[in-house]
């Protein structure tokens, strides 16, 4: 754990310098609006160690797969996030000195996010290396969420002397990923251009042959004038203007740059630099005031249904609106080809846009606090993506429609290259029809199976159906050489989690089959022959595999054994485990780790907390028990999940160290990983863990449920959901629970046991 952030309730302060947090802080700090994002680099030019980053949704490469011993059914690329244009470029010399951290003393320093606002702001005292000269800096910027072709920033300077400033803004489209498989560039240059009033780049990604182009329009002013460029330069790849102004001591020069960005994702490659010029110069028309105070209040518009309250602890309030934060900032709902990447805007680590993350954590976040669309956009992608799935599992063997969605995507296409969860960890596509059963029992929505959800439900149906063999040993089907969401298990048989998830969409199948020769019965017979399903013979199969799954279990007890061969391993509880070998994954060999019995995150607990009304309270607690000891924690997505049940079970102590864990996984690096990113969809976790965990939120039977708890720490908290076009809040304290209906017609729900019509 690593403490260097100030606790506060709507913002993130970093109140000293902290260069060798640099690049974490560049990600905690970073902004974005769905389209665009920015790691918090410094505008100015910064010699130290950091990591420049820039990003556009759904522009990425596909860097050629690196692997020592190629097999067969190996995507051929790994698809990278792009780093992008860097648009906040500013260089600033007073009296010919270059302005640069890292070599100034920095007297003082504060850099803060807030989250209310969406604005990302920064203040620092510095002096010269040699002689008496100092400065002292304002900066804020933000990415805008009311114009999001629009990235808006103001800096200004001012000196305990009269000096001259020299001031170069610029965009520079010659820019390179950190992540790169074989050190290429993946862009290229095309034209940069600048005029004293405009000034824009354009590049296009290699091979994919996306455009993007950004322009920026720069004003420099004083109190006493508006001071014009004094030149505009270009080269292949950068455009500036340059300004050249003469102040009096402690006088200020306001700079403000209005930067418009777009990529043909959204138009025409003709048209981009028009877009962005229009864009740029919009946002100029309308100043910065204007453009903060709007953005703002969209923001004001997002926290209306999104926010969570928390009185009487800051961390805890800080951690979960940082999270919340970060989750509407990376994925808005308005394009349903855009998803929810790992790292979001923040940093180019694990590639890709989409993970199995996003069913499994992150759409119950958005079906809760968004119009239902957005969260109808998440199913859309994977719908769309369907025949690609298709293929994926075409290529490894399987037929007659079978599915297998990716592990890591961008168009659908696998693009994940290590073999023990591109081949193996297949639960993913249990997630997906996971998400389709989740996303009609909130919303109402039934008819999505017959518009779509089926479609994608049959395909992953006969992927499950072909993936699993008849033991004769065993007299049961099983399922061989599979990587459970534990990756620190790899190539085992019969994981409890997998081998339950599979059963499970096969029932879920057979449902939506009743459901749709019920109430849709044309849509069923033009889907059964567009699939060419037979109905008889494939669903008889998939109700033998239901009927006889295997399933390994502890003898004598109620524990359902993680997969084959658990017990044969060492069973040393985390707590015996020295602190200077953790985190494990970065102090010892992989050998070691797959041999242990520490669990990177739930596994067996991932099934019981999604299919917790399958179990009893008894199964339940013995599973905990058992497996909770052996976990490490150490993949972001494990420590919610332990939230929600330990709060199901009344581990109040539990659940609480959980939910700082969870909550605070990046603003206290746990992981010791922040500077490569943050972790975006186990954010949505954090959601679960207050929503779900303390507030006890379940749907049963079309019907909501709230059994609350409160940590000790806390003298109350408050949250809003919407479910079936209602919107409820929430209002849990020490003594009472309140829900209330704040927008919809009436409807019932079930508080701590206790049946209530809200209206």
């Amino acid at each position: 754990m690593i403490k260097y952030l100030d606790a506060n309730e709507w913002k993130v302060i970093e109140s000293s310098f902290h260069p060798e947090y640099q690049r974490s802080s560049e990600s905690i700090f970073s902004i974005g609006n769905g389209k665009f994002g920015q790691r918090a680099n410094f505008e100015e030019h910064y010699s130290g160690d950091h990591h420049q980053g820039a990003y556009i949704a759904g522009i990425y490469y596909p860097d050629k797969t690196k692997v020592g011993w190629w097999k067969n059914g190996y995507p051929e690329y790994f698809a990278k996030v792009l780093n992008s244009v860097n648009w906040i470029g500013l260089d600033l010399k007073i009296n010919g000195l270059q302005l640069d951290l890292n070599t100034w003393k920095v007297e003082a320093f504060e850099r803060v996010l807030d989250m209310k606002s969406g604005v990302l702001q920064r203040s620092f005292k510095a002096s010269a290396p040699q002689g008496m000269l100092a400065v002292e800096v304002e900066a804020r910027r933000i990415c805008s969420m009311a114009d999001d072709d629009c990235g808006v920033m103001q800096y200004k300077i001012k000196a305990n002397e009269a000096c001259s400033i020299e001031v170069v803004s610029y965009l520079d489209s010659d820019v390179e990923n950190q992540d790169t498989n074989w050190d290429e560039k993946f862009w290229n240059l095309l034209e940069a251009e600048a005029e004293p009033d405009l000034a824009w780049v354009k590049a296009s990604t290699k091979k994919t042959n996306y455009f993007v182009a950004a322009a920026m329009v720069t004003n420099c002013t004083t109190a006493k004038k508006a001071h014009k460029p004094h030149s505009a330069d270009s080269s292949n790849s950068l455009a500036s203007q340059s300004f050249l102004v003469e102040v009096e001591a402690n006088e200020w020069l306001n700079i403000e740059k209005h930067v418009g960005i777009c990529s043909s994702l959204n138009h025409e490659e003709s048209a981009l630099v028009d877009v962005a010029s229009e864009a740029a110069q919009g946002s100029a028309n309308k100043g910065v005031d204007a453009m903060f105070k709007a953005h703002a209040a969209a923001w004001d518009r997002i926290w209306e249904n999104g926010d969570i309250v928390i009185e009487g602890d800051a961390e805890a309030q800080q951690g979960i609106r940082f999270n919340i934060f970060h989750l509407n900032q990376t994925y808005t709902g308005e394009d349903a080809r855009l998803n929810i990447g790992p790292k979001g805007f923040t940093g180019e680590k694990y590639g890709g846009s989409t993970y199995w993350d996003t069913e499994a954590y992150c759409l119950p976040f958005y079906l809760s606090t968004h119009p239902q669309k957005v969260a109808k956009q998440l199913l859309k992608y994977r719908f769309e993506q369907l025949g690609k799935a298709i293929e994926n599992a075409e290529k490894l063997g399987f037929k007659n429609g079978a599915a297998l969605y990716p592990m890591v995507t961008m168009t659908g296409e696998e693009c994940h290259n290590e073999w023990e969860i591109t081949f193996e960890e297949i639960h993913r596509n249990g997630a997906i029809a996971f998400a389709i059963y989740n996303y009609t029992r909130f919303t109402g929505d039934k008819d999505y199976i017959a518009e779509s959800g089926f479609d994608v439900v049959l395909g992953i149906a006969r992927f499950w159906a072909q993936r699993v063999n008849w033991s004769e040993n065993k007299q049961a089907y099983v399922m061989l050489g599979v990587t459970g969401p534990n990756e620190y298990e790899n190539n085992v048989n019969n994981n409890w989690y997998t081998n339950y998830i599979a059963k499970w969409c096969l029932s879920y199948a057979l449902k939506c089959i009743l459901y749709l020769k019920d109430s849709h019965e044309t849509a069923y017979a033009e889907k059964c022959k567009l699939y060419s399903f037979k109905e008889s013979e494939e669903t008889q199969h998939w109700a033998d595999i239901i009927e006889k799954m295997y399933f390994p279990k502890k003898a004598n007890s109620k524990v359902f054994l993680q997969q084959d061969g658990f017990l044969d391993k060492e069973l040393i509880p985390v707590a015996e485990l020295p602190e200077a070998d953790r985190p494990i994954n970065q102090k010892w060999s992989w050998d070691r780790i797959l041999r242990s019995v520490y669990i990177k995150q739930a596994d067996t607990l991932q099934g019981i907390y999604l299919f917790e009304d399958h179990f009893d309270l008894e199964t339940i607690k013995e599973n905990f028990d058992f497996y909770e000891p052996f976990t490490v924690h150490e993949s972001s997505l494990s420590p919610c999940v332990h939230v929600v049940i330990a709060a199901l079970l009344g581990y109040e102590e539990k659940a609480y160290e959980m939910y700082l864990r969870t909550s605070r996984l990046d603003l206290d690096d746990y992981n010791h990983e922040a500077y490569q990113g943050l972790h975006i969809t186990s954010m949505a976790g954090t959601w679960m863990s207050v929503v779900e965990g303390f507030g006890g939120y379940r749907v049963k039977n079309g019907v909501q449920h709230f059994n609350t708890m409160i940590p000790k720490q806390w003298t109350s908290y408050s949250f809003s959901v919407m479910f079936k076009g209602r919107k409820m809040q929430v209002e849990v304290s020490k003594n009472k629970t309140a829900v209330k209906l704040i927008e919809g017609e009436a409807i019932t729900v079930f508080v701590n046991g206790q049946e209530e019509t809200l209206s």
